[in-house]
Formats: C-alpha cells, sequence, structure tokens
C-alpha cells in the first residue's frame, strides 16, 4: 500500500482530492496480491493520478510523433517531476529521450552536484551544453549585468543546443500557473525557425489531441506539466518520494539583502558592496537559477511536510524571487519571444 501514502491533512479537507481507498473503506488485508492490484484499477483517478497520466500520455505522444526530441532539465523541483515521470512513462526500459541542460556556469554548486548524481543513479543520457561565445567573453551577470548574461549564457545557449544537436521538439517543466505569459502558452508551443514564439500564431488543442507537425527548421516547445500548479507539484513530490535539490530546504545559509532580496553567498565569485557582510539565516529556495539572480526566502521549513504546509498558506509567486524578471524590458513574455524557454 505504499502508493496510497497519507496526504497532509490540510489538502484533505473541503475541496481537495480526498483519498479514495478512505473514502470507499476498501479492505486490504487478506486480499491476494493479483486480486488487490485489480481491485486498485477499478478505483477512481485521484487528482495528481489524473495530472500524472496526463504528464505520461504527452511523453509518450511526444516520442511517438517527433524525430528527435530532448528533455531541458534545469535542475529545480519541476525537472525533478519531469524526470521521474519520463522515467515512468517507459519504464522498464530506458528513456528514448536525452537530457539537456544548458549549463550558465553561474548555478548553485549544490544544482551541478545534484545533476550529475541524479544521472548516475538513474542511467539517462544527460548532455551539457555551455555557450562558447559565452565562455570567450568571459559573460558574468556582474560583468555584463543580469539582461546580458541571461541573453547569452541562457537564450542563445539554449538555442545553440538545440540547433547542434538536431532536436526537432524540447520538453519542459513550466507551469501556466508560474507566470502570466506562459498561462497563455499551448502545450505543444510552436516555434520558428529562429525560435521565436508568436501568442498568435498557435494551434488549437481540442482535448488531448495535439498537432506535432513541423517544417524544415521549426519546432515545438512541449509542456506536460502545463496544468500543474506549484502545490501539485510538492504533493506529487511527497508521495513519489521524488528526491530534490536541498536548497528547496530551509537552513542556516550566508546571504547578503540586495534589492530586497536574499542572496546567497554561494562562492567567492560575489562581489560584496562597501560595508556589507553576509548574514546567516535559515532560509530557502522557492525557484533556483543562476544563484546571483535568485532570491531566497526567510523559513524555517526544512521537511517535505513543512515545504506543503507553508505552500498551503502563501499569496506570494514562487518567481517573485527571480530578479531577471523584474528587470526593465525583461519581462517573460518578450524573452520567450526572442527564444528563451
Amino acid at each position: 500500500m505504499s502508493r496510497y501514502r497519507v496526504m497532509p491533512a490540510a489538502y484533505l479537507g473541503a475541496g481537495g482530492p480526498r483519498h479514495t481507498l478512505r473514502r470507499l473503506a476498501l479492505p486490504s488485508a487478506g486480499l491476494p496480491a493479483d486480486a488487490h492490484d485489480t481491485l486498485m484499477t477499478l478505483l477512481p483517478l485521484s487528482h495528481l493520478d489524473r495530472l500524472e497520466a496526463e504528464s505520461i500520455h504527452i511523453l509518450r505522444e511526444v516520442a511517438a510523433e517527433f524525430r528527435a526530441p530532448v528533455m531541458l532539465y534545469s535542475v529545480g523541483k519541476d525537472s525533478s517531476v519531469l524526470l521521474h515521470l519520463l522515467l515512468k512513462a517507459f519504464a522498464p526500459s530506458p528513456p528514448p529521450i536525452p537530457l539537456l541542460h544548458v549549463d550558465t556556469r553561474w548555478k548553485f554548486g549544490e544544482m551541478i552536484a545534484f545533476r550529475d548524481q541524479r544521472a548516475a543513479e538513474t542511467g539517462v543520457d544527460l548532455r551539457v551544453h555551455i555557450n562558447p561565445d559565452g565562455i570567450a567573453q568571459d559573460v558574468g551577470p556582474f560583468s555584463h549585468g543580469a539582461a546580458v548574461h541571461t541573453d547569452i549564457m541562457k537564450t542563445q545557449g539554449l538555442k545553440q543546443a538545440l540547433e547542434q544537436g538536431g532536436f526537432d521538439a524540447a520538453i519542459g517543466g513550466a507551469r501556466r500557473d508560474e507566470e502570466k505569459s506562459r498561462a497563455k502558452e499551448r502545450v505543444f508551443s510552436f516555434r520558428n525557425a529562429r525560435h521565436r514564439w508568436d501568442p498568435k500564431n498557435q494551434r488549437p488543442e481540442l482535448w488531448n489531441l495535439y498537432n506535432a507537425r513541423t517544417k524544415p527548421g521549426e519546432s515545438v516547445r512541449v509542456f506536460p506539466l502545463s496544468n500543474w500548479t506549484e502545490l501539485d507539484i510538492w504533493l506529487y513530490i511527497y508521495r513519489e518520494r521524488i528526491p530534490v535539490v536541498p536548497l528547496y530546504f530551509a537552513a542556516p545559509r550566508p546571504v547578503v539583502e540586495r534589492d530586497g532580496a536574499w542572496i546567497m553567498v554561494d562562492d567567492d565569485r560575489l562581489p560584496l558592496n562597501d560595508g556589507e557582510t553576509p548574514q546567516l539565516r535559515s532560509v530557502r529556495f522557492r525557484t533556483l537559477g543562476c544563484y546571483p539572480l535568485t532570491g531566497a526566502i526567510e523559513s524555517t521549513a526544512d521537511t517535505l511536510e513543512a515545504v506543503i504546509a507553508e505552500m498551503l498558506v502563501s499569496t506570494s509567486s514562487e518567481r517573485q524571487g527571480r530578479m531577471i524578471d523584474h528587470a526593465p524590458g525583461a519581462s517573460m513574455e518578450q524573452k520567450k519571444l526572442e527564444g528563451y524557454f
């Protein structure tokens, strides 16, 4: 019965998915293993089961319809869920879709260690790309500014990797509840030959029918987690016991306050302002990116249960910690129009 773990009590209240076994009072003791498994297939799907089934269907659709798909692996919680779903979708065989990580050279050290650890544990085909132009120019968020760094190391780096790999579909972990421009994006998001997104030139999606046809040079970004929320992600991580980067859990960390956000001093490349001294505070991250551009929140939530409890009363977006979203002229929609994920 490990599949039916007890969910947080607050989520099982009015309006939330309620445990079907508990509601039907179905006995499990004394049943032969095969009889019990048969009974399980007759029960209605829970909210998380439906989201899981939809995402797995989308992943299998991508594998069947595209010539060379790839899954973008950014190492965050959504990518961790997506990797788990990818492994489930094609088990017991290894997934036929490789993983791609676009490394900016400014990710948290714990993210890189976690990435390599998960690749080794799962045996997936992980490919890492760093924009060689960015390396040659030694591009960074301090020397060139956040906007230029993000464009060269993320947007241009992603476009390079997709073109060099000949990929015609890129699977990502973006969700519609994250940000307003993502709320209007299709599950199969069409991109032209320059990887640009035109919100006025997208295809209708009726039920679970997706149009995967593209012309030479064109591609599609696919978002199997479109209908998930941040809370759904954490509840699924809790139910499936999916490993995530420890940065999501509160711990004493050295931080400095910049523009109202707590920035973690992850290595000695972070320049300190005059009179600025790192403080040791109990913080965690709701979203992860380049460490100088990602703000932490003060928190004591050091377990999955505590993180979920914190989520239930949260009234702010997880992307409030992304400094690049607040820069003038650097909206998420503008970045997507330029070819960003």
